[in-house]
């Protein structure tokens, strides 16, 4: 009995497994090995039968969410190959059906026993989310015999955000299809183009304005101070103010990005490109907002200074509660203006690899060939430049219109600009503005004149 045991022992057991030799789903992006959920794709299972296994039928259940085409069924075929996998022996005549997220193929006739398997399903769509899609498998033997298929190695799946279910649908659309077949349309205006890009180039526009909205309140008090220098009493402080107006409004700023991002480095001197960019900007607009400045201050009467001073105010009480407060009111417009073209001004700083709206733009039509991301681009500073220029042609046509009926309504006791040669009223002005008074009040005995 111990040696019938042994001899038992030494005969190899029958083997009832299928092995997985691999599973897999075809890349359907347009570049690359990805796999992309809610986009058709062919899954394809490989496996080893058992040298006495002749199967009759395999099922593949697949991950909850995943969707067929309807004609799935009729698409699907298996192959059987030689066990080293190099050469087909022939496709197996057999039944499929869908039930569900369960795919089924039922063959006519068993399989070669100890057959290698090759089945694909197509037009399988894995769920959007994407993720590890785990696969479950049975198979059947010929006396009836149902058993799990081994070792099915998961599938990696990319989600789709809803942008790409959308440029996923305009794909397919008749009216878009006939839209690119025009070369110009599809070169700057395809739809799928537009709206896969649009995301994308979003980035770079709240880049764009993080910048701008950080360099032009810089720029404000710096362009005052330089404004203040260039009318200052010493020569020292003019020619200074004068160089750097002079030599930043002289030159380009494409110029003096490069000379900053490529030549502080040289010197030794390392800054990240976003604050370079800030200050580099926003230098740039203090020079034109000291000339700005400087002309809405010049544009106040003398006289109102003179008036000032007699009272004993000093310079720069004069100039803080007295002349400021009116320059700007006057340069809100221009400075405005000033703002709309900072921000478009920094499309620049795409020369130099800030991520911004037009590199962003530019990273794209370099993987699409297509130049619709530069007119998304556009899109974008539209956004920003159309509405502010209407708010300075409203500001612009206020200001006027206001000067006009203060001119018209210019009976006794009412509200005016202030004139050189009235005292009176330039005395209730700075009275209010030193006990912090919003009210500008004017009683002068010939204020209907």
């Amino acid at each position: 009995m111990l040696a019938a045991m042994m001899l038992l022992a030494l005969v190899p057991a029958s083997a009832l497994a299928l092995d997985t030799a691999k599973c897999t789903a075809r890349p359907n992006g347009s570049t690359g090995s990805e796999v992309y959920g809610g986009t058709e794709t062919r899954v394809t299972w490989e496996g080893q039968a058992a040298a006495d296994e002749a199967i009759t039928g395999l099922s593949i259940v697949f991950p909850r969410g995943t969707t067929f085409n309807d004609d799935t069924t009729g698409k699907a075929r298996i192959t059987l190959l030689t066990a080293d996998q190099s050469q087909r022996l022939g496709f197996l005549d057999a039944d499929y059906s869908l039930d569900g997220e369960t795919f089924t193929a039922t063959l006519d006739e068993p399989a070669q026993a100890g057959g290698y398997l090759r089945v694909e399903i197509y037009g399988v769509f894995f769920p959007v989310a994407g993720g590890e899609m785990a696969l479950n498998g049975s198979y059947a033997l010929e006396d009836g015999t149902t058993l799990p298929v081994e070792d099915i190695q998961p599938l990696t799946v990319t989600g789709v955000s809803t942008t790409g279910q959308i440029t996923s649908w305009l794909s397919d659309q008749e009216w878009v299809q006939a839209w690119n077949s025009n070369r110009f349309l599809r070169m700057f205006l395809n739809p799928v183009i537009i709206v896969d890009s649009f995301p994308i180039v979003f980035q770079g526009f709240l880049m764009a304005v993080a910048i701008v909205a950080i360099a032009f309140p810089l720029a404000i008090p710096l362009g005052l101070c330089l404004s203040l220098m260039r009318m200052a009493k010493l020569r020292v402080l003019r020619g200074l103010a004068s160089l750097y107006v002079n030599v930043v409004r002289g030159t380009p700023l494409f110029l003096q990005i490069y000379i900053a991002f490529f030549g502080l480095p040289l010197a030794g001197l390392s800054i990240d490109k976003f604050p370079l960019g800030v200050i580099v900007l926003a230098m740039n607009s203090a020079a034109y907002l000291c000339e700005i400045f400087r002309a809405g201050i010049q544009s106040i009467p003398a006289g109102q200074n003179e008036a000032a001073r007699s009272l004993g105010m000093n310079a720069a009480q004069t100039m803080i509660f007295v002349i400021i407060p009116q320059t700007v009111r006057r340069v809100i417009p221009t400075m405005t203006s000033e703002f709309i073209l900072l921000y478009k001004d920094t499309s620049m700083l795409a020369a130099v690899g800030v991520m911004e709206v037009v590199m962003y733009a530019k990273t794209i039509v370099a993987s699409t060939g297509s130049i619709t991301p530069y007119i998304v681009a556009a899109c974008f500073y539209l956004v920003i430049t159309l509405p502010l220029a209407k708010v300075v042609g409203r500001l612009e046509a206020r200001l006027a219109g206001g000067g006009r009926r203060r001119k018209r309504q210019g009976g006794a006791g009412a509200a005016r600009p202030l004139q050189g040669t009235d005292s009176a009223g330039v005395t209730a002005y700075v009275t209010d503005a030193l006990t912090s008074q919003p009210v500008i009040k004017n009683d002068a005995p010939d204020a209907g004149r």
